[in-house]
């Protein structure tokens, strides 16, 4: 199978990859009800020593960087309460933090999630965290402009890999909201 984006050695439908996957990455696709079909999802091998996206665009190519996108865990505070959520923005940005994010949370205060609360939450690996298989009562913070993406490489919950899943399909992800400025230029 040829990749939609990019020039990779292994790529696949990611249903055929499922044991290449963290569990719940996995879990996810085997039960995927989105809105594309998960033969649309497709799982590339990559080596892990270049899954940082400066190295992996200086590696696989920079006319993917700008087909790429970054999820981040955040925690979002107010009084006692804290709610974690995931933000997916272009790799050519970074996520607002302290405007869209904060706002959309209603925290008072809202900062990045430590790595061991990212993986532990997760239960992938910090580097390869993806929307796709996310605890389902987290909000899932997708930038319109990813949205917008024909095709999008994100990461697949392990540092080795990636998938590239159509932007429209990471739109439809349940607990999913696409907003408007979430990735503001870096």
């Amino acid at each position: 199978m040829r990749a939609p984006i990019g020039t990779f050695d292994d790529a696949r439908p990611a249903p055929d990859a499922l044991d290449l996957l963290t569990r719940p990455v996995a879990e996810a696709i085997r039960n995927w009800r989105g809105t594309a079909p998960a033969q649309d999802l497709v799982y590339v091998d990559t080596d892990p020593q270049w899954a940082d996206t400066s190295t992996f665009v200086e590696h696989y190519g920079p006319e993917l960087l700008a087909q790429s996108a970054n999820c981040v865990v955040v925690a979002g505070k107010r009084g006692g309460e804290s709610t974690l959520a995931a933000c997916v923005v272009l790799s050519t940005t970074k996520v607002d933090v302290n405007g869209a994010v904060r706002r959309q949370l209603g925290a008072r205060k809202a900062s990045f999630a430590s790595m061991d609360t990212a993986i532990g939450e997760t239960g992938m690996e910090y580097g390869g965290v993806t929307p796709i298989g996310l605890p389902a009562d987290w909000p899932v913070l997708v930038d319109a402009a990813v949205a917008d993406l024909p095709y999008v490489l994100i990461g697949s919950g392990t540092r080795r890999g990636k998938l590239i899943v159509p932007g429209k399909a990471l739109a439809g992800l349940p607990g999913a909201v696409v907003l408007e400025g979430l990735g503001v230029t870096a």
